[in-house]
C-alpha cells in the first residue's frame, strides 16, 4: 500500500511541475514544456554565439555600424559611409567628398560616378586637378581640341586654369584630387596624360614595396601621386612622421594601417587622410597584392 501511495504522489508532482513550467514560461514566450523535452542542441540558448549570422564581411548590414573614423590628425573613410550627391556644375555625375579643408587638409579628394552623357566642370580659378580612372572609360579634351581616351588605371593631371573636360558616354568611376596651386617663380607645370603601367619602378632604399610616381618630380609640381605595391606580409620599414599631408585610396588587397596610436584594418575601397606629423605605418595582409594610391605634397618650403 505504501508503494502505491508513493507512486501516486510522484505522478502528482510531475503533473504539477509540468503545469508550473507552462504557467511560468509558456505564456511569457521564454520557454515551454515542449522545449524542456526537446533533443539536445536543438535551438540552444546561445545559438547566435555558436553560429553567428552576421559574419565580418556583412557587418555593414548592422544598423548604425561603420568602420569610418575621424580624428584631429587622421581619418579613415570606408565605403559604407559614403554620401553621394550631384557634383556642382558637373552633368549627370554624383560625387562623394572624402577629404576637404574641413578636416584640416589643403586639398580635396572625392569620388565621382559619371553616368550616361556625363561631363565634368572646370575647377575653381588657380586650382589644379588630378583624375584617376577606377572603372569604365572617359574621353578627355582640352581647349585646343586634343582628345585622349582614359580607361582603368589611366590618369590625367591638369594644371591650374587649364581648359579641359571629361565626358562619358556610358559610365565611369573616378577618384579626383584638387588643390590650389602654389606658384613658384619661373616654373610652370604641364598637363600629363598617362597610365600606371607606363611608369617605371623606382628604387626604394631600405624598403621592400614597389613604387611608381605618376607625375614628374620637377619643382613645377607641388604634389605627386604614388602607386605603392606590397606583397602579403610586406610592410613599411620606416615608421613615418613628416610634414607632408597624405590622401590615400586602397585600390587592392587589405592590411593594417597605424595612424597615431590607433591601428586600423583596411581593405580595398577604404580612404585615409593623414595630417602633418601623424605617425603612420602600413603592413599588407591576406593572400593577394596590396596596392594603394597616395597623394603627397612636395617641392615646396613648409614656410
Amino acid at each position: 500500500m505504501r508503494k502505491v501511495f508513493e507512486t501516486a504522489f510522484f505522478i502528482v508532482l510531475l503533473v504539477d511541475l509540468h503545469r508550473s513550467v507552462r504557467c511560468q514560461y509558456g505564456h511569457e514566450g521564454l520557454c515551454s514544456s515542449a522545449s524542456l523535452l526537446a533533443a539536445p542542441f536543438e535551438n540552444p540558448l546561445y545559438a547566435k554565439v555558436v553560429n553567428p549570422t552576421l559574419s565580418p564581411q556583412h557587418l555593414q548590414d548592422l544598423p548604425g555600424f561603420t568602420r569610418s573614423v575621424y580624428r584631429r590628425d587622421h581619418a579613415v573613410i570606408t565605403p559604407e559611409s559614403h554620401v553621394f550627391s550631384p557634383l556642382p556644375d558637373w552633368k549627370n555625375t554624383l560625387g562623394a567628398y572624402l577629404i576637404t579643408p574641413a578636416t584640416g587638409a589643403h586639398f580635396v579628394m572625392y569620388l565621382a560616378k559619371m553616368t550616361v552623357n556625363s561631363e565634368s566642370a572646370l575647377p575653381a580659378k588657380d586650382v589644379e586637378r588630378f583624375v584617376f580612372v577606377l572603372q569604365g572609360n572617359l574621353m578627355m579634351s582640352n581647349g585646343s581640341g586634343m582628345r585622349h581616351v582614359l580607361d582603368v588605371d589611366s590618369y590625367a593631371y591638369l594644371p591650374a586654369n587649364y581648359v579641359h573636360a571629361f565626358t562619358c558616354d556610358t559610365s565611369a568611376f573616378v577618384v579626383v584630387f584638387e588643390r590650389r596651386y602654389e606658384y613658384l617663380e619661373n616654373h610652370s607645370p604641364e598637363a600629363v596624360v598617362s597610365s600606371t603601367q607606363l611608369q617605371k619602378l623606382l628604387e626604394t632604399p631600405g624598403e621592400v614595396f614597389e613604387l611608381r610616381k605618376l607625375l614628374p618630380t620637377t619643382a613645377a609640381y607641388d604634389f605627386n601621386i604614388h602607386i605603392m605595391d606590397f606583397q602579403p606580409g610586406e610592410y613599411l620599414n620606416v615608421k613615418e612622421v613628416h610634414y607632408n599631408q597624405h590622401g590615400l585610396l586602397l585600390l587592392e588587397g587589405r592590411g593594417i594601417y597605424r595612424l597615431g596610436d590607433s591601428w586600423y584594418p583596411i581593405q580595398a575601397g577604404d580612404a585615409i587622410w593623414m595630417a602633418p606629423f601623424v605617425p603612420q605605418w602600413y603592413a599588407a595582409l591576406g593572400k593577394t597584392r596590396s596596392r594603394y594610391l597616395l597623394y603627397k605634397d612636395v617641392n615646396r618650403d613648409p614656410l
